[in-house]
């Protein structure tokens, strides 16, 4: 019989404990993963700017970025 956790932090690790993969050794690459070279900053626009962006729905930052690189001819 297993023992009683004895904090929550014991409690949660025997909780997930039984669903977490045992690990292969091996790193698998996932298609379309976010490029390692995202930083997150603060940017002062113009609020048409950004609702012309944002009226498009989810994946408004995405676009902005294209946006720029392509301004900025990269």
């Amino acid at each position: 019989m297993a023992r009683r956790p004895l904090d929550p932090r014991e409690a949660a690790e025997a909780m997930f404990k039984p669903s977490t993969p045992a690990a292969t050794g091996r790193v698998r690459e996932t298609p379309g993963a976010i490029p390692a070279g995202r930083e997150m900053v603060s940017l002062r626009i113009d609020r048409d700017v950004l609702a012309h962006f944002q009226d498009d729905g989810p994946g408004w930052q995405d676009r902005m970025n294209a946006a720029l690189r392509q301004a900025a001819g990269l």
